[in-house]
């Protein structure tokens, strides 16, 4: 069992304790007119993340890049693109965020490479380079078909014919985002020592971007075809990718990673991965020595319903294996923004329910203040998920709008033309306008992230299911000291929370609505539409 592990069982290690805050780079702040957001433009809202109260910053890659898929397919792991700053201004980051009593939490792309990256350029330059096994090449099939059916995230096949040596090579995405073969141990030592650049600099771990795809099937097997797939969705959803993704040898490849993180003092592992529960817990490793955090993305992908998100989170505490430490998140860079999903009022209970739920919380730029989607007009996307499926309408454009900080022209974003239009409210919906109004969505953030940290049942509590309805989702966080009630009204209906056999009393520590805090309550609730109500229970 690793040093961590154990630490763990004792006391709260920060990842545990913290709430994580990505800042998609791009789009948060712009320090130097071009209008795409950089290193030092987060270093200049470092005291706005400190105030807000997030204690670990998730940067997305900001290495050097052609900047086909904005940053994920990287040309060199151990830079810094122009675009994005220098390494000096790097090791300012790490050493302000450090300062303020913060993480810094890197992504590492460990999947795939640009087509650039030097690796590849020698893998494709013969059959015989001694890097061409680094990445999967393959000979064509009959009649120069693709070695098998696999299709890419992006669109089409995921084989690309290379002329030159005239074989297929796979890619998962982008035809110029190659995968590495993960079947070769030069592999293995060529990223940890990517990774170990880093972590000898001083970052606090890694986001491992799309963990699940690491290794793939031996025998090249065919997918299955998708008997639910609908024309709307993505052509890579025509099939169940049970052979290019979440193979049993990838833990092995998550537990090298971790191994070499333990090496260093509290390190963190958080994996990207889009599986159901029971596969995904699978990824915290043979006795926790995997993945620290498995990314939870159940409050982004499954439907607002109080009912279904109480079973789930139910089925998710079931499944946790022993000494596992849960997660949650409520916005990321490839989904559509929770303020638009379940509209402005119900975005405040969602925040209630992130922060006060078991386990690390994650946000995404923007969530605090109800950033909602910005529909880009089809000659101003920019997204390849978007451009190469014109038709289905899958840009993740609208998530990715620049940070709207003040009421001043491009919102404080940028003094030049951002990269991505802004939303159309940005001069009147931002964070100096909420900062000024104690009843804002970014005011009720600040209440609940510092309640957090400061009650011990809310940070490292159990969790107990209370009761869930059509309408209600409440249950209680408890140490053997203290004990608080969340009561959530997840439609827009007013309605009563009472429980046969389940007394209480307590105060209303806080609310999503103005004028409950303070009030004392017993036994029953009126509850509001579109409420929640966090209640510290009598003893």
């Amino acid at each position: 069992m690793s040093r961590q592990t154990k630490k763990s069982k004792d006391q709260q290690l920060w990842w545990q304790k913290g709430i994580v805050y990505e800042v998609y780079i791009r789009s948060f702040q712009d320090s130097n007119g071009d209008g795409i957001g950089d290193l030092r433009g987060v270093i200049n809202r470092l005291d706005y993340l400190q105030a807000l109260g997030v204690n670990i910053i998730w940067v997305t890659p900001f290495y050097k890049s052609p900047m086909l898929d904005f940053g994920y397919d990287i040309s060199d792991f151990k830079s810094v693109d122009p675009m994005f700053g220098t390494m000096s201004d790097f090791d300012e980051l790490l050493e302000e965020t450090h300062k303020r009593g913060m993480k810094l939490v890197l992504d590492q792309v460990p999947n795939h490479t640009s087509d650039q990256h030097e690796w590849f350029q020698e893998s494709r330059s013969s059959k015989d380079n001694p890097k061409r096994d680094w990445f999967c090449w393959e000979d064509a099939g009959e009649n120069g078909t693709p070695p098998n059916n696999w299709m890419a995230m992006f669109g089409g096949s995921a084989w690309e014919w290379d002329e030159k040596t005239k074989q297929y090579y796979y890619h998962a995405f982008l035809k110029e985002q190659p995968d590495l073969n993960w079947r070769n141990p030069e592999v293995h030592q060529a990223v940890l020592k990517e990774m170990q650049f880093w972590l000898d600099k001083g970052v606090d771990g890694f986001r491992v971007d799309v963990m699940w795809h690491l290794i793939k099937d031996e025998y090249l097997r065919d997918n299955p075809e998708n008997a639910d797939y609908k024309p709307e969705q993505p052509t890579y959803n025509q099939l169940l990718p049970v052979y290019s993704t979440d193979q049993p040898e990838v833990h092995d490849i998550v537990a090298l990673m971790r191994d070499m993180l333990d090496k260093y003092e509290e390190r963190v592992l958080i994996g990207e991965i889009y599986l159901p529960i029971h596969q995904l817990v699978n990824y915290y490793g043979d006795d926790n020595e995997g993945a620290h955090l498995p990314f939870n993305f159940m409050l982004l992908t499954m439907p607002w319903d109080p009912k279904k998100i109480a079973t789930s989170i139910d089925e998710y505490e079931g499944a946790l294996p022993n000494n596992s430490w849960p997660n949650w998140v409520i916005g990321n860079h490839d989904q559509s923004r929770m303020a638009t999903k379940v509209g402005e009022a119900q975005a405040r209970v969602a925040a209630m329910l992130l922060l006060t739920l078991r386990g690390t919380p994650t946000l995404y730029y923007g969530d605090e203040i109800g950033m909602q989607d910005v529909s880009i007009p089809k000659d101003e996307v920019q997204d390849p998920q978007g451009l190469h499926m014109p038709d289905k309408d899958l840009s993740r454009d609208p998530y990715r709008t620049p940070m709207q900080w003040d009421e001043s022209e491009h919102a404080g974003f940028t003094s030049g033309m951002p990269w991505l239009r802004m939303a159309e409210n940005a001069r009147q919906h931002n964070v100096k306008a909420q900062e000024e109004d104690e009843n804002s969505l970014l005011s009720l953030y600040k209440k609940l992230i510092r309640l957090r940290q400061q009650e011990q049942a809310l940070h490292a509590g159990r969790y107990r299911p209370v009761y869930s309805d059509k309408q209600l989702l409440s249950y209680i966080r408890e140490t053997d000291e203290q004990r608080y009630l969340v009561v959530l009204n997840l439609s827009d209906k007013p309605c009563s929370f009472s429980k046969e056999n389940f007394s209480f009393s307590g105060e209303i520590k806080l609310a999503t609505t103005p004028g409950r805090a303070g009030t004392t309550v017993r036994n029953s609730i009126e509850v509001k539409k579109d409420e929640g109500l966090v209640i510290k229970l009598e003893a």
